[in-house]
């Protein structure tokens, strides 16, 4: 046995596909999954499709940003919101700089786990694999407790229930018939969502300079009252001011998560050794104007004392729907509603399209049950979706507590699960980084650098591993214990390490030496696929080459490791 353990270890570190080892998710060439079925996952989204789906889902833009906010401002204040924010968005920057760095010089598939797996530990790269699935198969239930949320708006009297199998049907229906389906589905609902966001924002700052039908200018009217902070539960001075800030950065992250999809999607593109430096120059942008721009319009708009702002109660509302019915704009809070339901059904049916890939490739790789490599004679991995949709089921809670009580327990599981890959990336950086030292590669002659390294790894790493540690403080408040709250935010805390340790003693693994880290296999091939892009003539044709980079930076990614036809 111990034998066998050894063998199976040793296969973690080869690419061959020789019988008992173990096997990339995708081979280099980007070729399709492998099993024991004679029918494989094959390319079929149209780059219509993928350039916009990644573009703006995996929580880029989606309800942690929409709904989320709401409680965060009850929470923290107009400024513990932005300034939330402002935090979350360093950390996610540091992590997409350490990200981007690895998978410039080694674009290989896989992405970050298999990373890990080289510069780490194989056992690192099992725990942060399942990591990966268990944070998407989370999401899409707390997506649908969400959609449930949005849905009281029109309708207080109809059980939740109702409307979480509604949801569920749709987004179930869309994966089932395949990635055609899905891919057009994706690109109407990431339309809506892009136009949502942008519009919001500009009518925000319309209505807050006294645009609106009632001409009230508020400016900063609830900056002074009901005032920056909140107290959190009560609790004076700097104290409560601190926890009601602290509040905040858990749901922020919820809002984030899934924007390291550009880094890992640029690893499999063509050409990202040129691509890659650009989209991460690209990632500030969005930062600061999705993310810290929707907040600000959020905290001048709708003060924080708004009793409909609280989640938990049957009456919660989008802090944006919030200000465009005080604003007297008729119509149009049904209208963005409906805008935002749509953006919950996407971020769930893509939630699930993903966990169900994932998986599949945690069995391609030898990680999961041989049997989640089933598929349909059209090759759809029925059982991967089945399975994954069936954790979907955890939004029936909402039958027996609020909707927008279960998308907060929901979208906190996620949330510490996202952290947690952030904290695996930054971990893999650093021994990276230390890597490189030991062998003395200059990492100026690197496709892509910053000299904010190792300090944003090491940041990556200290805020993460911290606000997950110290996510269900609130429990610990005099009165305050909540044991559902305390599993919700601490279980992965506790089965991370399970599966880490687990899997270096069952497989018999151990962490990989600075000095014998690979840094030369798959270079060769791919200095061989780079070359250099032609400069562009004019503006208008350097706008065209951004925009085909960009979809082809996202394009690549997702018909890598989606699609379903027969492959004979």
């Amino acid at each position: 046995m111990g034998a066998e353990k050894t063998d199976t270890a040793t296969a973690y570190h080869t690419s061959n596909r020789s019988k008992g080892e173990f096997s990339d998710v995708l081979d280099h060439d980007g070729a399709s999954f492998q099993g024991p079925s004679r029918h494989t996952l094959q390319r079929k989204l149209k780059n219509r499709h993928v350039a916009m789906i990644r573009c703006v889902i995996g929580g880029v833009i989606g309800t942690g940003l929409f709904v989320g906010t709401a409680d965060s401002l009850s929470y923290g204040g107009p400024i513990g919101l932005l300034l939330g924010y402002i935090v979350m968005s360093s950390v996610v920057y540091c992590v997409m700089i350490s990200l981007g760095e690895m998978v410039a010089y080694l674009p290989i598939a896989g992405g970050h786990i298999k990373l890990a797996e080289r510069f780490i530990d194989p056992a690192f790269s099992f725990a942060m694999g399942w990591n990966y699935w268990y944070d998407w198969a989370i999401t899409s239930p707390a997506e649908i407790s969400a959609a449930a949320l949005l849905i009281n708006y029109w309708n207080h009297t109809v059980n939740d229930s109702v409307w979480v199998v509604t949801c569920l049907a749709v987004v179930l229906a869309i994966n089932m018939l395949g990635a055609g389906a899905y891919g057009e589905a994706e690109f109407i609902f990431a339309s809506v969502k892009v136009i949502t966001i942008t519009g919001v924002i500009i009518l925000g700052i319309v209505i807050d300079l006294g645009g609106g039908p009632n001409h009230d200018r508020i400016g900063f009217r609830y900056w002074k009252t009901p005032g920056l902070f909140v107290q959190y539960s009560g609790i004076e001075g700097a104290e409560g001011r601190f926890l009601g800030w602290w509040a905040v950065l858990t749901q922020a992250a919820f809002s984030f998560i899934g924007t390291e999809i550009v880094a890992i999607a640029a690893g499999e593109a063509k050409n990202p050794r040129h691509t890659l430096p650009k989209a991460i120059r690209r990632v500030y942008i969005r930062i600061l104007l999705f993310y810290i721009g929707g907040t600000l319009v959020i905290g001048l708009l709708v003060p924080s004392d708004n009793p409909l702002l609280v989640l938990n109660t049957g009456t919660a509302r989008s802090p944006f729907v919030i200000a465009i019915e005080t604003a007297g704009i008729k119509s149009l809070p049904s209208i963005i509603n409906a805008c935002l339901l749509t953006s919950a059904w996407s971020a769930s049916s893509s939630a699930l399209y993903t966990s169900s890939r994932a998986i599949y490739g945690l069995a391609a790789s030898g990680n999961a049950p041989k049997i989640f490599l089933k598929t349909t004679r059209n090759g759809l991995p029925y059982v991967t979706v089945l399975f994954s949709a069936a954790f979907s089921l955890l939004a029936f809670m909402a039958v027996s507590s609020s909707a927008g009580t279960v998308f907060n327990r929901l979208s906190s599981m996620s949330a510490i699960a996202g952290l947690m890959t952030w904290f695996g990336i930054s971990v893999t950086y650093l021994r990276f980084y230390k890597g490189m030292q030991v062998q003395g590669i200059d990492r100026k002659t690197l496709p892509y650098y910053t000299n904010l390294q190792p300090y944003a790894a090491w940041w990556g790493v200290v805020t993460t591993i911290t606000i997950c540690f110290f996510s269900g403080w609130s429990v610990f408040l005099k009165g305050k214990w909540n044991s559902v709250t305390f599993v919700t935010d601490y279980i992965l805390l506790i089965t991370w390490p399970i599966m880490y340790f687990g899997a270096r003693l069952y497989y018999g693994t151990k962490p990989v030496a600075a000095e014998d880290m690979d840094f030369k296999s798959n270079i060769a091939d791919i200095v061989a696929d780079s070359y250099e892009e032609p400069p562009a003539k004019n503006k208008m044709e350097a706008f065209w080459q951004w925009l085909v980079s960009i979809a082809a930076l996202f394009g690549n990614f997702i018909t890598n490791v989606t699609s379903l036809q027969p492959h004979s």
